[in-house]
Formats: structure tokens, sequence, C-alpha cells
């Protein structure tokens, strides 16, 4: 599973519809400029940081506006940007702590058996036995695999890790992740 942390999970809107996919996704959050040619590092908040090139359209802050990345570069655990017309450090600070977004339908399509979180979040999720077990509410990335929550009906959360012998099967479609929860997985 892809996180491409693409998906907004704060309190921040992620420029989703009601319904359906999501307009926009995250992928970072500006941090403070750097340098005196309008760099600002970015905190990165996707799997795909690569795919952030010179040229490339963002939208930034939460009215989704629209600037042109003029390069981009690494920087420790940041990504050092730079946006076409920003060209001071007090240009660059503006932007400072606001969401980096690019829009949903521009990403690429991952492999087969792979999603995004976005995906996946909302999914009803029920055991191979055809008992409804909730909702996936949000994925914890653990380094190790990652870790659905999942909202019950009533009850205390369930955390069940996405690895083949628990997730059976993801119907994205149908709305519905089919699971065989280990034993003690469940309260």
């Amino acid at each position: 599973m892809s996180s491409g942390s693409e998906d907004l999970q704060q309190a921040e809107p992620s420029g989703s519809p009601p319904h359906g996919e999501p307009e926009f996704l995250l992928i970072g959050k500006l941090r403070k400029p750097h340098g005196l040619r309008g760099e600002i590092r970015m905190e990165v908040w996707t799997e795909f940081p690569e795919r952030l090139k010179g040229g490339r359209t963002v939208y930034v802050g939460s009215d989704y506006v629209p600037i042109k990345v003029r390069s981009v570069r690494s920087h420790d655990q940041f990504l050092l940007i730079a946006f076409h017309g920003i060209n001071t450090p007090e240009l660059a600070g503006t932007m400072r702590n606001k969401w980096v977004f690019v829009r949903a339908d521009q990403v690429p399509s991952l492999s087969e058996g792979e999603y995004y979180h976005h995906q996946i979040v909302g999914l009803q999720v029920v055991s191979n036995e055809g008992q409804l077990l909730g909702v996936v509410a949000t994925i914890l990335e653990t380094g190790t695999n990652d870790v659905l929550v999942i909202h019950p009906v009533k009850g205390q959360d369930i955390l069940l890790p996405y690895i083949d012998e628990v997730i059976l099967e993801i119907d994205l479609q149908g709305g519905l992740i089919k699971v065989h929860p280990l034993p003690g997985l469940l309260p």
C-alpha cells in the first residue's frame, strides 16, 4: 500500500469532494525559507518526492493556489523547493506553514494490488465470515507495515496490520475490505 501520504489526515481540508475521490492530494508542508534565492524547506509527506520536478504545477494553501515549481533539491530530511516568481527569502517566508498539494487526477496509477491511502480510508471492513467490523478511519505508518484503524459500530477501535495474512481482498468498486483477523486482533 502506498500512502504517498498524499491524503490529508489532519484538521486541514484535503480538497476532497463530499463523495468519491479527492480532488487534491497532500504531498508536503512548507517550513522556513532557505538561502537568498527564494528557496523554502518542504517537509515531505509523499513516498514519491522524485515526482516533484521543475516545471510541475502544485497547489499551495487551503485555497489551492496554483504555482509552478522552479527547482527542487534534497536537503537533510527536507526538500528545498523554489517557485517561479518567488525569488527572495521574504517572499518565500509568506508561504511558511502552508500545505502543498497535487491534483489527484495527475498522480500515476499504482501497480496491481497497490493503493493510495485515500482509496482505503472510508471502506467498510468485513471478516472472512461476513461479520461487519467497521470502517477504515485512518492508516498508521509504522515502518514495518501499515496498520488500518477500524472504527467499529460500537466499542473501541480495531487495529489490523496491513499484511497478506490479514488483508484478503480489497474491492474499491464495492467499497469493501475482506479480512482474516488473526487470533487476538479483535477486542
